[in-house]
């Protein structure tokens, strides 16, 4: 009798941290309410915003590239007496140049350099930076839907904790009458002693699954509590009214057109394609040489010898490295590997999603269709409770069948309200796998 008493407090039974006091305050939460709360609050998305933060940054560095590079070097120099031999005559008459004495020299330059051509490399490069970032924001919408599920299921493990705990008091409060009644029974000669005994049992294995329940209360609320950002003494009372429908399942071919229309990771790796499409031709941009105008300026000053000012210059410069003739053919050759590894890719998770799309929609098959027959079992139970507990009034059962069936009835009731919740976290899930749950 332990034993089936145990398991319906297993049947609760959660994973999480110890055992805290009980909450001091107390909210009302809704399954929306948690799963907003818990996008709002999670690490993995704030680590997922700092990454798209990143992309964005690198696809702005990328765009940089368009403008102008400036460059100003300067220096004061100090000379020992070199030797200056000026090829420009000083002066007139005949007779040697004088001497000059130079121990010191300055100067200044301004460099600028604007590309007009490239080989189209910081064209591409900055497309396929844009690729990259759309591709991490996709990415962060994907954990988001998964944070969502997360929050949906842990949603669903609070309301099974709180739901045992109410219906183990009632069944408690049940044998503690029972017990009430056949002690009476016993000091009036009515009942055997072992028949009040085995109530007695009964009543402090019930109150033993009612310890096991609360204390998975506690736990599974402390971690609803801290996946939401709430202290972790806050009571939260869940709202069953978005637990107790379960919507229609439509087809599986549209449920797959969905998920083809809106999972974030197909969308992350056709954009992830387009961004090594757009590197290949970046990268073939090498091949070809590059045209900047330039610009500049020029002063010196050393003394007893010359001084220049206002030598500005303006041009077109042509740079190509020859290198890149034997070099670069590597590069492109990497980069159309990785561009085929992603065209692999995509069609393997294609099929994968069809996989993914046809399980989780026969899951919410069978999770409805367990409504049904756990609906039957609850009015199975109560009946044979009825009809058991008439034939012990009247002395036609023993008291071990009485008990049984008081077990039983209390653990079809467990298993319709948790096939109900179930079956709204298998549609949940149904949603996550189509791309549309956190919408």
């Amino acid at each position: 009798m332990y034993r089936k008493l145990t398991a319906l407090a297993l049947t609760a039974a959660l994973s999480g941290t110890l055992p805290q006091a009980y909450a001091q305050k107390s909210r009302s939460l809704t399954l929306d309410d948690a799963i907003q709360m818990s996008i709002k609050n999670s690490g993995q998305l704030k680590i997922a915003n700092a990454k798209v933060d990143e992309a964005i940054a690198v696809s702005h560095q990328a765009w940089n590239n368009h403008l102008p590079d400036a460059k100003a070097s300067g220096a004061y120099m100090r000379l020992d007496n070199p030797n200056v031999d000026l090829k420009v005559k000083l002066g007139s008459g005949s007779g040697s140049a004088p001497a000059i004495k130079v121990n010191e020299a300055t100067y200044g330059i301004v460099n600028a350099s604007l590309p007009l051509f490239s080989g189209l490399r910081i064209k591409y490069g900055v497309e396929s930076a844009k690729y990259l970032e759309e591709a991490t924001k996709l990415d962060a919408d994907k954990n988001k839907e998964e944070v969502a599920l997360n929050a949906v299921n842990a949603y669903n493990n609070l309301y099974k904790a709180k739901k045992s705990v109410d219906l183990v008091k009632e069944n408690l409060s049940r044998e503690q009458q029972r017990v009430t009644d056949f002690t009476n029974l016993e000091h009036n000669g009515l009942m055997a002693r072992n028949d009040l005994l085995k109530a007695q049992l009964q009543q402090s294995n019930v109150e033993l699954s009612l310890l096991d329940a609360e204390n998975n209360l506690k736990i599974t609320t402390i971690n609803m509590d801290l996946m939401l950002g709430l202290p972790e003494d806050t009571e939260l009372l869940p709202d069953s009214t978005g637990l107790q429908n379960a919507p229609d399942a439509g087809s599986v071919a549209s449920w797959e057109q969905s998920a083809f229309q809106n999972r974030k990771d197909m969308a992350a790796l056709s954009v992830r394609e387009k961004a090594a499409t757009s590197n290949v031709k970046s990268i073939k941009g090498e091949y070809y040489p590059g045209i900047a105008l330039t610009g500049g300026y020029i002063a010196a000053d050393v003394p007893n010898l010359l001084t220049l000012t206002n030598a500005l210059n303006i041009g077109v410069g042509l740079q190509y490295n020859f290198g890149s003739l034997w070099k670069t053919g590597a590069k492109v050759n990497q980069a159309n590997a990785q561009l085929h590894e992603i065209q692999a890719n995509e069609g393997i998770i294609s099929d994968q999603v069809r996989l993914e799309i046809n399980n989780a929609y026969e899951n919410y098959l069978l999770a409805v269709r367990k409504i049904s027959v756990y609906e039957k079992a609850v009015e199975q139970s109560n009946e044979n409770y009825r009809i058991t507990k008439n034939k012990f009034d009247n002395n036609l059962v023993t008291t071990t069948d009485l008990l049984d069936a008081d077990v039983a009835q209390l653990q079809t009731q467990l298993n319709y309200a948790f096939a109900k919740t179930d079956a709204v976290v298998a549609y949940k899930k149904l949603q996550q796998t189509a791309g549309v749950l956190s919408k």
